[in-house]
């Protein structure tokens, strides 16, 4: 379940919403005027989502070029990193 707080606590309880993200490696959403407007979470949790998404992302690149027939076999690109070894 998802820990919302309002925008008011960034400003006054700052270390528990810090202490909770980094305990916890998820996001805690901050509300305001009742609605949603962020998400607050670690440095960790950030760079591991955003790992996530470059990786995610090459890996489409991938199957997009073989659907296309952009890549050669492994054998071909192997021996080429060989020879510049």
């Amino acid at each position: 379940m998802p820990n919302i707080r309002p925008s008011s606590d960034l400003r006054n309880n700052y270390n528990e919403i810090s202490e909770f993200c980094h305990k916890y490696n998820e996001p805690m959403y901050i509300t305001k005027n009742g609605q949603e407007d962020l998400a607050v979470m670690s440095i960790e949790t950030y760079e591991k989502i955003i790992g996530k998404f470059e990786l995610y992302t090459l890996i489409d690149e991938g199957i997009n070029s073989m659907k296309v027939e952009e890549v050669r076999p492994f054998r071909d690109a192997l021996s080429d990193i060989q020879k510049d070894l």
